[in-house]
């Protein structure tokens, strides 16, 4: 068995796609004994073993903070790991905590998190800037001290040390979703998808007002994910578009790879907040690496991976007649949206994978755990 290693979330679900399915499971692949530590009761098990540890899920913020960052060290040091890999940004102390004590950690920096807090609801407005502020220096003291920083995107790898930050990006498993018994293309029922969190500010509301600007009733939208908040599940079925959603809750990975296997297009309409106009959304790249047609928020570093590609429609994600217009072209066009999608699939098979992300991911750790062994 080879050297030990710990990944710790207090956030994410057991089965994260990121976190446990692509890295834990690529580095347990790679002969490293693989432990996550998390909060989430585990929802699927796989041939690779990968060692999930649970502590106490906390529901509030502050108890998550202060509590469950407590139970995850002392989860932590029970394993004597050879290197602690954590992947939340309230873990940041956790994480000093374990570096002051001799052991080597990296930070996997998910999102742009001051960009992020500009956009917190639930944050009183004349607070945000500040909170920001503390978290990106926050953020950039750790990782003075931190032994890596892998990020997501390349905005973000910016505002950390070039001589011990990495880009790993989120990138979908070559054939996960592409399924060999899809649907032919011009089979498929009038249908489009949304797979993921469901959000406001991920354009929830606009895609319900976009379906009341579509006529035909057999036009659905399948939507697969949890609401947040909660509420937000009443407001959005009082929308006259809710005729037209299938919604099928939370969905594991097979099921989306049918879902989208059966769906002509798949919309990814996140608002223009700070943290997503660089971002790199996951389900834009499933879209394509299930060889299907992406209607996509017009920002311009997403402009540039669908252009480039040639994948898919670009709207302005605050104006539903615009979507609901890319909408019908799919539908009035399917032998070109039939051939963006073969397009997007393409890209991802020659670029935008994780095989090709995983070998940065296992050069990363051979060099840390090689330095000072």
């Amino acid at each position: 068995m080879g050297k030990r290693i710990c990944h710790i979330t207090t956030v994410h679900p057991a089965n994260d796609t990121r976190i446990y399915i692509k890295e834990c499971q690529s580095l347990s692949k790679a002969g490293y004994e693989v432990f996550l530590i998390t909060p989430e009761p585990f929802m699927s098990l796989t041939d690779v073993p990968v060692n999930i540890k649970f502590i106490p899920k906390e529901y509030s913020r502050f108890l998550r903070l202060i509590r469950g960052q407590w139970h995850a060290l002392k989860e932590a040091l029970k394993l004597k790991a050879s290197l602690y890999h954590f992947h939340d940004p309230e873990l940041v102390f956790m994480g000093l905590a374990l570096k002051f004590m001799g052991e080597k950690v990296i930070y996997d920096v998910h999102e742009d998190l001051p960009r992020q807090i500009l956009t917190k609801e639930w944050l009183p407005s004349w607070s945000r800037k500040i909170i920001a502020s503390i978290a990106e220096l926050v953020e950039w003291t750790g990782a003075k001290f931190f032994d890596g920083i892998i990020t997501v995107t390349p905005l973000i790898q910016k505002r950390f040390p070039p001589h011990k930050t990495i880009l790993v990006q989120n990138f979908p498993i070559l054939g996960e979703l592409a399924l060999i018994e899809a649907k032919n293309y011009a089979n498929r029922s009038p249908s489009f998808a949304y797979i993921g969190g469901i959000t406001a500010i991920r354009g929830i509301i606009e895609m319900m007002k976009a379906l009341e600007y579509i006529e035909d009733p057999q036009i659905k939208l399948i939507l697969g994910g949890e609401f947040s908040p909660e509420n937000l599940y009443e407001e959005v079925k009082s929308y006259k578009g809710w005729e037209k959603v299938q919604y099928e809750g939370f969905v594991d990975r097979e099921k989306v790879a049918q879902i989208l296997g059966e769906t002509k297009a798949g919309l990814v309409l996140f608002l223009p907040a700070p943290n997503h106009i660089s971002s790199q959304p996951n389900k834009l790249f499933e879209y394509m690496s299930a060889g299907i047609p992406v209607i996509a928020s017009d920002f311009p570093l997403w402009r540039q991976i669908i252009e480039d590609a040639q994948c898919g429609l670009l709207v302005n994600p605050l104006c539903p007649k615009e979507i609901a217009e890319a909408m019908k072209w799919i539908l009035e066009h399917p032998n070109e949206a039939e051939k963006m999608g073969q397009n997007g699939l393409k890209a991802v098979q020659n670029t935008y994978n994780w095989e090709r992300e995983k070998k940065k991911l296992l050069t990363f750790y051979k060099k840390l755990l090689e330095e000072g062994a």
